[in-house]
């Protein structure tokens, strides 16, 4: 993308006021967005995001600037202003980059860009029909479609030299049922870190039938009883509770500054014997995976739990220096405009040893989560609040009936000592998470799991 000798002169700029790292990320990267609304293609947006961004160290001070101008001039200029906010003399003076070679998990057979923008709307209109004929109830189906190509060159003063691609593809249906008054909707967004071939792999109409029949299901359903009982969650997207809850606790983003519960708590149990929890960048075609993080160093299988014993934390080049700790793969930024930091890719809870059909029928009562919702939660404690997308009542061992409008409310550390079945049915949901360095593709995952009493807020007592 650029020639090494300029990427060494900029590094040895940044330098240049006494900062003892620098970190040259440049990215060029191409997508398009469509969406349909009942079946009529309404937007179609394709175009280019290109620049770089300067990073540098001083011990734990930071600073960072980025440009869309890549000639040389102007990059030497702004090494030059973000070095200006450092004082001290030259530490390097030489810099000798050596080219990695990146091991590629996620290859791509498909390239999204030699697609047809009318073969792309095919797929979503196949969406569409499947969603829409699925029930007299629905009356609303929005599809969009997304994918990006990201070619990014990332290199610092350590000798770090690598070029890497990523080509993501998402697919997104949103079903709405109504009944007189009532609406309630059901989203389903399936995606990969791969190209056009994700359609290959993905049943689109059994996708597009499911978010229907999640919202007709909820649409004829009565409120959720609320209270404190066991609560059932399902795998795949119920894994973002551990995410959000617990996830970006085990970030170093939080953890380094003491601002996270489990700061200071390696070796502590901090989770259920039954909870194993891992952050794995290294799945191939995964839709959170990269070969290298966005520092340029190898992601890996970050085991962060094991056997409800905490072991470790999702660090980043410059929360590594305060925590006196490696990076361990799991830097992320949304686009050379954001600095990064630690993030998670794909999150998990392992599976376990009982079956779905064994938590269900070993439970007197309990809400189940067939799909969870969206939320909030504040990762210095933990605490948050979730909507059920689906419920259902457990009783006497089966489901008896669904139920709408539940929210869980609770702490994610006490959810995870709460926790006293786990399936083996381990999937996993995409999704897009947001923190300091911007918005990010990560996938969340768990199998079934039963907690033995999360607070649950409703329109009704429990019975």
């Amino acid at each position: 993308m650029l020639a090494e000798s300029l990427v060494t002169d900029v590094l040895l700029a940044a330098l240049s006021t006494g900062g003892d790292f620098a970190e040259f990320f440049m990215e060029d990267t191409r997508g398009t967005t469509l969406r349909m609304l009942n079946g009529a293609l309404e937007e179609g947006v394709s175009g280019r995001d290109y620049g770089v961004g300067i990073r540098i160290f001083q011990g734990f001070r930071s600073v960072y600037a980025y440009t869309n101008d890549a000639s040389r001039n102007n990059l030497l200029k702004v090494a030059r202003e973000a070095a200006a906010a450092l004082s001290g003399a030259p530490q390097l003076t030489e810099i000798v980059l050596n080219r990695l070679t990146v091991e590629n998990f996620n290859p791509v057979l498909l390239e999204p860009g030699k697609v047809a923008h009318s073969d792309k709307a095919a797929v979503m209109k196949r969406a569409h029909l499947a969603a829409a004929g699925y029930d007299d109830q629905i009356t609303q189906v929005s599809v969009s479609y997304m994918d990006t190509d990201q070619n990014v060159l990332i290199a610092n003063s350590e000798g770090t030299f690598i070029e890497d691609r990523r080509v993501r593809t998402r697919l997104g249906i949103n079903a709405v049922a109504s009944k007189g008054s009532e609406k309630q909707s059901a989203f389903r967004g399936p995606g990969r870190h791969m190209g056009f071939e994700m359609f290959e792999q993905i049943d689109v109409e059994e996708v597009a039938r499911d978010a229907a029949r999640s919202a007709v299901t909820m649409v004829n359903a009565e409120y959720a009883p609320s209270g404190k009982y066991p609560v059932i969650i399902d795998n795949e997207f119920g894994g973002v509770i551990f995410h959000e809850a617990c996830g970006h606790g085990l970030e170093a983003t939080s953890v380094a500054k003491g601002a996270s519960v489990f700061s200071g708590k390696l070796g502590q149990q901090v989770a259920s014997p039954l909870v194993t929890a891992v952050d794995d960048g290294t799945i191939p075609n995964a839709w959170g995976s990269q070969n290298v993080d966005d520092e340029g160093t190898s992601t890996r299988r970050n085991v962060l739990i094991k056997d409800g014993i905490l072991q470790g934390y999702m660090i980043d080049k410059l929360n590594a220096r305060r925590m006196g700790m490696e990076p361990t793969g799991s830097s992320r930024r949304q686009s050379y405009k954001f600095a990064p930091t630690s993030r998670m890719t794909n999150t998990f809870i392992c599976a376990g040893q009982s079956t779905k059909e064994e938590i269900i029928s070993n439970t007197e009562y309990a809400l189940y989560a067939r799909h969870m919702g969206g939320g909030s939660v504040n990762p210095g404690t933990g605490e948050f609040n979730f909507a059920v997308a689906e419920g259902y009542i457990v009783r006497n061992g089966k489901i008896e009936k669904p139920v709408r409008g539940g929210t869980l409310i609770g702490q994610g550390s006490e959810v995870l000592q709460k926790i006293d079945m786990v399936a083996s049915n381990l999937a996993t949901g995409q999704g897009m998470c947001g923190s300091l360095s911007g918005s990010i593709p990560t996938d969340v995952g768990q199998p079934t799991i039963r907690v033995s009493e999360i607070t649950v807020g409703g329109r009704k007592e429990a019975n």
